[in-house]
């Protein structure tokens, strides 16, 4: 039986009240980083950002309540789904700020590469936990590597190396529980090492380049690549302790002098307005799924579904890390969203997609 209502009982509503405070944290920042101080309203980004909470809410609950069995048997169908969306987004996807990674539907912005974490995480678990062994050969590694580069090279073409790069901790993380020895991964470390001048030269964009070299040296171009990190820094500082008060925001909000506000800077909003404290609270929220999570890979009933949680939570774990370290001037300015607060359907459609699955390995622990 795909849905067995005795399961519900073992729903983790604590995490689920969590991933909706979340939620209610980034509308109520986007409400006011967004305000129409002409017409008195709130921005129409709000809206359709209230409109993509309904819609991921219900593919959260789909998610959860289907076996995670039945849906990682049909990993391979998720994951050719995901490639032929990149494909035709190569050809065929809108173009914004230099960048294709959208299809448009109906109005709204589909972009399929924010998919692509829970798509390799089902295929990866899938392969993996098919194995009789409980250490991964190389070859093993290899072949994984292979489902996590056909995606992750169709997105860095869009170009979209931010989340090109939440693919790998996927991947990293599956395969260090999966038994990979770890000097293949220091190895590895030392050959990306090596291998990053050429990177550099031959594979970043001047665009991409430009970000990493304000990031080393923030005053090259104060007006120019600079000037996102700079306005982040200050938006943060701004705040506090305890904030400008919700709507008080003049860096993120009034003045608009922090660009993308209600995106990849939402967490910057934040500060601005609700200071240390907001902080504070959103850090312990994130703290609290992560925790809750890792507890759900360690109370799977199988292998199958302790690869699937942490490959997931792997790639969520990491988009978080990077974009507060971001939004405080500690990283180089990447095209990345913050989970469940940042403007944006399909993130918040791929996140609680990926939530949902990982409460569904921890509801049904007790089954057969």
């Amino acid at each position: 039986m795909i849905v067995d209502r005795r399961i519900l009982p073992h729903l983790d509503w604590a995490c689920v009240a969590a991933l909706v405070a979340l939620m209610a944290i980034g509308l109520a920042s986007i409400y006011s980083a967004k305000w129409d101080f002409v017409h008195q309203a709130p921005g129409r980004e709000f809206w359709k950002q209230l409109y993509a909470v309904g819609i991921s809410l219900g593919v959260f609950v789909v998610c959860l309540l289907i076996d995670y069995r039945s849906l990682t048997q049909r990993s391979l169908i998720f994951y050719g789904a995901l490639i032929a969306l990149l494909v035709y987004v190569a050809f065929f996807g809108v173009v914004r700020n230099g960048s294709r990674r959208w299809i448009p539907l109906g109005g709204l912005d589909f972009q399929p590469s924010e998919f692509a974490r829970v798509a390799v995480a089902m295929v990866l678990a899938a392969y993996f936990a098919g194995a009789q062994r409980l250490s991964r050969s190389m070859r093993d590694i290899a072949i994984g590597g292979v489902f996590l580069a056909v995606p992750l090279l169709l997105i860095m073409r869009q170009p979209d190396l931010g989340t090109a790069a939440t693919l790998i901790p996927v991947f990293l993380g599956m395969a260090f529980i999966g038994g990979m020895r770890m000097k293949w991964l220091v190895v590895a470390a030392m050959v990306g090492l090596l291998l990053s001048p050429v990177a550099y030269k031959f594979v970043l964009t001047d665009y991409q380049r430009g970000r990493i070299q304000t990031f080393v040296n923030p005053e090259l171009d104060p007006r120019g690549d600079s000037y996102q990190q700079l306005q982040a820094r200050i938006t943060v500082g701004s705040g506090g302790l305890f904030g400008k008060g919700f709507g008080g925001a003049t860096q993120a909000g009034g003045y608009g002098f922090l660009p993308e506000a209600h995106n990849d800077f939402v967490f910057s909003a934040l500060a601005e307005e609700h200071g240390f404290a907001g902080v504070l609270v959103a850090l312990l929220l994130y703290l609290f799924v992560i925790l809750r999570g890792l507890e759900a890979a360690k109370l799977a009933k199988d292998r199958l579904g302790a690869y699937l949680v942490i490959g997931i939570l792997s790639g969520f774990s990491f988009q978080v890390v990077y974009n507060i370290t971001m939004s405080a001037g500690l990283a180089p300015v990447k095209g990345l969203t913050l989970p469940l607060m940042s403007y944006g359907g399909s993130s918040l459609m791929a996140t609680l997609a990926g939530f949902g699955l990982i409460l569904n390995v921890r509801m049904r622990r007790f089954t057969n």
